[in-house]
């Protein structure tokens, strides 16, 4: 089961998806670096708690420092935000989500020629 992650629960996972494990501190340190975020360390240990318990982080005791790592694979994660996202929002119905994404987005020809691709690829599975 994939727990539901928050959306500033994403950007302590993506750091850890990118590398781990990472300690508490790196992990506040790298947060810290970003332009977009202004957490308190406290907060960002209430987050890796969080994640912890919901089982989306585990770690490892190494002395007084604590190694986070992923416990879910990140598509996994991210198929299951889409799901959510289109029975939230579209109540599950894919063509009016994809008409607008599609209608809203500046697309390039490429853009274009890789959506037709990919339903080409889909039809022929079928």
């Amino acid at each position: 089961m994939i727990p539901q992650i928050s959306q500033a629960e994403w950007r302590i996972m993506k750091l850890l998806w990118n590398k781990s494990p990472r300690t508490s501190n790196e992990i506040i340190d790298l947060l810290d670096q970003d332009e977009n975020v202004d957490w308190n360390p406290k907060t960002i240990k209430t987050l890796l708690n969080r994640l912890v318990n919901k089982g989306a982080l585990a770690f490892d005791k190494e002395g007084r420092s604590y190694l986070y790592y992923p416990k879910v694979d990140e598509s996994e994660c991210r198929r299951a935000e889409r799901k959510s996202f289109l029975g939230r929002v579209y109540s599950g119905a894919l063509k009016p989500m994809l008409a607008a994404f599609i209608e809203d987005e500046q697309l390039t020809k490429d853009d274009i020629e890789e959506l037709k691709r990919i339903l080409e690829e889909k039809e022929e599975k079928k």
